[in-house]
């Protein structure tokens, strides 16, 4: 009796061991199951290391960017639109990790729990991808640049629909050049710099100590502020200005004209606490999902203890801080938008071979960083840049506000990068920008022109 009482424990035991092996099984099943299937060694999948096995990836006018045929990937006709849309799409092997074909690689494949990938076998692709993202302002965008390394972001400050993201250095996927790995003029072009480079953010961060007075300080339109051409904190290094701006230079002016001295007069006083909480409020050291799965580089800023001079400095986008040209653009777009950013996004939906719409979660979030009156303030204020500054005539017809910037990386102006980002304070066509330059010397004469010539793309496209 003993001894079946033994052997019904030690049963009991092996039930129970296989239904938790079981259990562990089916969960891993699901939770990366379509990872396994994403397997390099997948042939359904992948020829060489390259992806083959997916569906059509469109733009927003329908134009298709990649796609299979008779199990080749196949990419858009025109090598000058491969190349400015490189880095959104993604390319064969998926080494730019930021791309559509790469974060939505299971989706495109039309992998599912229930089947795996028998619809790929049985219509010989996947599931068909549209984007937000216009082609032809990625092009205008791409051909803007001409050749030098940097990015260009365009959005709709109103629904976070980004219509152009182009990144340089780049590629074309169906040349791939031999030194790709070695050459120094192709260095981090596995990066999308528009969602992941680690920028100096220059003069363009002004805007964010502006903000931070504009919220803190009651009479900051009452005040001046002394100009010789530098400001000498009582302790530290001298902080350097572009010009001498005399000895009452009031807000406007001082945005307008970028005037570092008196923004490190204006950050010292605001303090590290308070420029801590704007940062924060602003969304500079937070990640930035677009489309809920393509993470960005979240920022660096932190201010601890910090002297006199180095708070001036870091006030006026200079010391430690750095930010991906993404967040600047979600910065002006909340400005644009009474102070709420909406979340940002490159897909417009997702459908099977059959031509059916398929379930694909957007995210729909709005948060207010900062209140509607102080949105109107920013946006009167870089309105005045381009009317008094950098001259309308240079952006006829866009109604632009803006900031440029120059972020010096070292002593040398070329190695600086050129910023200007802003937006059409235009309801009929809410597009908010970013241009970032490197090696680019000054942020307006630089990066303006590139701005404009996209944005008057964009005007003539989308202006109702």
């Amino acid at each position: 009796m003993r001894m079946i009482t033994k052997r019904g424990i030690f049963l009991w035991l092996l039930c129970i061991l296989f239904a938790a092996g079981t259990a562990v099984l089916v969960v891993s099943f699901v939770n990366n199951g379509s990872d396994w299937a994403m397997k390099r060694y997948n042939k359904h999948m992948y020829h060489n290391g390259e992806l083959i096995g997916a569906g059509t990836i469109y733009d927003t006018d329908d134009v298709p960017l990649a796609t299979t045929v008779d199990g080749e990937r196949v990419y858009n006709e025109s090598r000058t639109v491969r190349k400015a849309t490189l880095h959104i799409v993604g390319d064969k092997k998926n080494f730019i990790s930021t791309g559509v074909q790469s974060v939505y690689d299971s989706r495109l494949t039309g992998y599912n729990l229930m089947f795996g990938v028998y619809n790929l076998k049985r219509y010989g692709k996947g599931n068909d991808l549209k984007l937000t993202i216009d082609s032809e302002i990625c092009k205008t965008a791409y051909e803007a640049l001409d050749g030098r390394m940097g990015t260009v972001g365009v959005v709709n400050y109103k629904t976070g629909d980004i219509i152009c993201c182009v990144s340089n250095p780049t590629f074309d996927v169906n040349n791939v050049p031999d030194d790709l790995e070695t050459n120094e003029d192709y260095a981090g072009v596995y990066i999308n710099r528009l969602f992941s480079a680690r920028y100096v953010p220059g003069s363009t961060f002004k805007i964010v100590t502006a903000i931070c007075a504009v919220e803190n300080i009651p009479d900051i339109f009452e005040r001046t502020w002394d100009c010789s051409g530098a400001y000498q904190p009582e302790k530290g290094v001298e902080i350097t200005c572009n010009a001498d701006h005399g000895h009452k230079i009031n807000f406007k002016d001082a945005l307008a004209k970028s005037c570092n001295s008196a923004f490190a007069q204006i950050a010292i006083e605001l303090g590290e606490e308070k420029l801590n909480a704007t940062a924060k409020e602003l969304g500079i050291g937070s990640v930035i999902k677009i489309s809920g799965d393509i993470n960005c580089y979240p920022g660096k800023f932190v201010l601890k203890n910090t002297a006199a001079d180095k708070l001036g400095w870091t006030g006026i986008g200079q010391g430690d801080t750095r930010i991906a040209p993404i967040t600047m653009l979600r910065i002006v777009s909340a400005v644009a938008n009474g102070g709420q950013a909406v979340s940002f996004n490159v897909v417009k939906s997702l459908a099977s071979q059959a031509g059916n719409v398929l379930n694909i979660t957007l995210p729909a979030n709005k948060t207010q960083m900062m209140t509607p009156e102080t949105a109107d303030t920013m946006k009167s204020m870089l309105r005045y840049n381009i009317k008094e500054q950098y001259g309308d005539y240079n952006y006829e017809g866009l109604k632009l506000c803006a900031k440029s910037g120059t972020a010096q990386i070292d002593s040398y102006d070329e190695h600086n990068i050129a910023w200007f980002t802003g937006f059409m304070d235009d309801e009929a066509c809410p597009y908010a920008f970013v241009v970032a330059i490197e090696n680019g010397n000054s942020g307006s004469r630089t990066a303006g022109p590139v701005a404009n010539k996209v944005m008057q793309a964009v005007a003539e496209k989308y202006r109702k």
